[in-house]
């Protein structure tokens, strides 16, 4: 999918909102590159939805709508006057009714970041890790067990 402008965005937004919410967004969307970790959020102060960009470069349209119909139940609960985070009945109610995920996928860029690989001897529960970790001060946190890296 070719990246979107901020309009063409505000449009899709909308157009979800009516299809699957039967109710019109009248608030702001657009692109943030600088998220990272999350497809997008939804900022109740402000009453905007952002978008990271890279969702819709790396993926297919239907993780782009996935994500979009997700704020938009934060945003429409929200405006009602309801229980709009992830831990309210109300919300993950209507993420089941309209079919929107709960977690997005993580980035195809993301997902071989990780550079060290650690295990524990005894249970051999394996740690994934960024950065390199002294292994003689840290233990597994399942069992206590001395890690080894592999």
């Amino acid at each position: 999918m070719n990246q979107l402008s901020d309009e063409e965005l505000y449009q899709l937004v909308n157009r979800l909102s009516e299809t699957f919410f039967h109710k019109s967004f009248h608030d702001k969307a657009h692109f943030n590159s600088r998220l990272r970790t999350t497809g997008g959020r939804y900022i109740p102060s402000k009453r905007l939805i952002e978008i990271n960009p890279k969702y819709v470069l790396e993926f297919e349209e239907e993780e782009l709508h996935g994500i979009i119909k997700h704020e938009l139940c934060h945003y429409h609960l929200h405006i009602e006057g309801k229980g709009y985070q992830h831990r309210d009945r109300e919300f993950r109610e209507l993420l089941a009714k309209t079919g929107s995920p709960r977690h997005c996928k993580q980035l195809p860029s993301q997902q071989n970041r990780y550079r060290y690989t650690y295990e524990c001897e005894k249970c051999k529960m394996t740690y994934k890790r960024i950065r390199k970790v002294d292994v003689s001060r840290f233990r597994c946190g399942k069992c206590k067990g001395k890690l080894i890296r592999i």
